[in-house]
């Protein structure tokens, strides 16, 4: 039986969902996030050191290589989806207008799809010989 005290409204006790509804996948979406562009990043710096004052086919072949191309494109996708859900909790924390804060989520999805499709197709011109 439910206490009399609980917060939550009649639908959400039926439902069986907390207020946010998808709290929790997006909490560990964000920590795999966070642990892979850790080692990502690493992995980045390294490719950049190693390019430090080559010429511009040498960037080209380092990319080509298979291995390398796949962690980048990994880098990029983690990173936008790391960036969308951080800001998203950033947003729904700090704005309180529903209509507002339905725009800013929205626009926040297009701009990390935006960033990381550039990103993505950057990177794949530049492995396939571009």
């Amino acid at each position: 039986m439910l206490s009399e005290s609980s917060m939550r409204t009649p639908l959400a006790r039926v439902r069986g969902l907390g207020s946010a509804k998808s709290g929790t996948g997006h909490f560990w979406l964000q920590r795999v996030t966070a642990v892979a562009n850790v080692i990502l990043t690493i992995i980045f710096l390294g490719v950049v050191i190693a390019l430090v004052g080559k010429p511009y086919p040498a960037a080209i072949a380092l990319l080509s290589h298979p291995l390398v191309a796949i962690l980048m494109l990994l880098f990029v996708v983690s990173g936008a989806v790391h960036m969308r859900i951080g800001m998203q909790v950033v947003i729904e924390d700090y704005i309180h207008g529903e209509g507002a804060k339905i725009a800013a989520v929205m626009a926040n999805t297009f701009f990390a799809i935006a960033i990381g499709a550039a990103c993505v197709f950057a990177l794949l011109k530049l492995s396939f010989g571009g």
